[in-house]
């Protein structure tokens, strides 16, 4: 019996002194085992090799009313759907205090003239401007406070 023929738990390995775990590694500029550069996949080149035959048949199950092939089909073929924000028209004034602002956002709301999910955005969007003029207030500040200084 050969010890390569012992399951790994039982096969002895002798670490010479000086030799260890580094003197196992790969080399720089040695390349191990693995597939060679640039071959393919055997798997991915059959699946490419026979794609439309897989797709004939995906198609034919959907036309027999296979919902789970129906499904791959059509979410593979069309785009996804994503839901587009409807343009509203009401007053906001822009000038107006942020909380302001959003008592007019809420207002168009309650009215009607505003989805909810839209009200939402707009409010996000009157929150993020808040934001950038915060910013912009801040940068200005210290630039004049650094100004003073020189």
């Amino acid at each position: 019996m050969h010890k390569d023929d012992l399951p790994p738990e039982q096969q002895v390995v002798t670490v010479r002194e000086g030799q260890g775990a580094s003197d196992t590694r790969f080399k720089p500029g040695h390349v191990g085992g693995g597939r060679p550069k640039g071959s393919k996949n055997k798997l991915s080149q059959k699946l490419i090799d026979n794609v439309d035959g897989i797709l004939d048949v995906m198609i034919g199950k959907a036309m027999e009313g296979d919902a789970a092939a129906a499904t791959l089909v059509v979410n593979r073929v069309l785009p996804v759907l994503r839901p587009q924000s409807e343009k509203v028209q009401f007053v906001l004034n822009v000038d107006e205090s942020i909380s302001h602002q959003v008592g007019q956002v809420l207002a168009a709301i309650a009215k009607g003239e505003v989805a909810a999910d839209v009200g939402k955005k707009i409010m996000e969007s009157i929150m993020m401007l808040h934001q950038a003029r915060a910013q912009e207030d801040i940068v200005k500040r210290i630039e004049a406070l650094e100004a003073g200084k020189v």
